[in-house]
């Protein structure tokens, strides 16, 4: 008798928290009946990356030194350095500098860490390729200057939903003039009490150093 009385307790259970758990979803399922679709048509509308986005890597030949700082620091030993002694000069002439994109990580060591500023972080995403050899950039390809989704008169730039309004889920119709949901990094520190900026500047020179 207790057994079965265990039985309907349990089954009842469950079968309340099955509605539960349908009456859940079938509230999230009609909330998103009341807006409108938020899709990007893409290649026609592109959403225009954050300030800190990670893209392809940009190349100056003209600055690099090909001292190697780039390679010594990437995780996976990636950037190719193709130098030779000058023995006049007794300095390294660089003849060829290549980053395969196909195997990167865009982890940021090289640029973080390069003495020349000679690499550079951009917002170009777009490397799909049929062969994955031609994602074998030289420094020609890597020295071409990046493609910007602002300055594409082909192209609708969208905002991303962290540059949205606050409330804004849709990026159509939103005027480039209305605030953002959040505030930019230089509006972040400017707001910092000055002696919690003054540390943090002191704690970036001592990771210079």
């Amino acid at each position: 008798m207790f057994g079965f009385l265990k039985k309907v307790t349990d089954y009842t259970r469950d079968a309340v928290g099955a509605a539960q758990y349908m009456t859940q979803g079938l509230a999230v399922t009609f909330d998103h009946l009341r807006r409108r679709p938020v899709t990007v048509q893409y290649p026609y509308e592109k959403l225009i990356p954050s300030e800190r986005y990670r893209g392809r890597i940009h190349y100056e030949f003209d600055k690099c030194i090909a001292c190697e700082v780039c390679v010594r620091v990437c995780p996976i030993n990636l950037p190719v350095v193709d130098w030779v002694m000058n023995k006049a000069t007794k300095k390294k002439e660089l003849r060829n500098y290549s980053i395969d994109f196909g195997v990167c990580i865009f982890c940021g060591n090289c640029v973080e860490y390069c003495p020349t500023n000679c690499l550079s972080m951009t917002e170009e995403y777009e490397l799909a390729a049929f062969d994955r050899h031609s994602l074998n950039y030289d420094n020609i390809a890597l020295g071409r200057l990046p493609t910007s989704v602002t300055s594409d008169p082909a192209v609708v730039a969208l905002r991303e939903l962290a540059y949205l309004p606050k409330g804004a889920v849709d990026p159509h119709g939103v005027p480039d003039t209305a605030p953002r949901a959040g505030q930019l990094p230089e509006q972040v520190l400017a707001a910092m009490p000055e002696s919690a900026s003054a540390e943090t500047s002191t704690a970036e020179s001592q990771g210079d150093a």
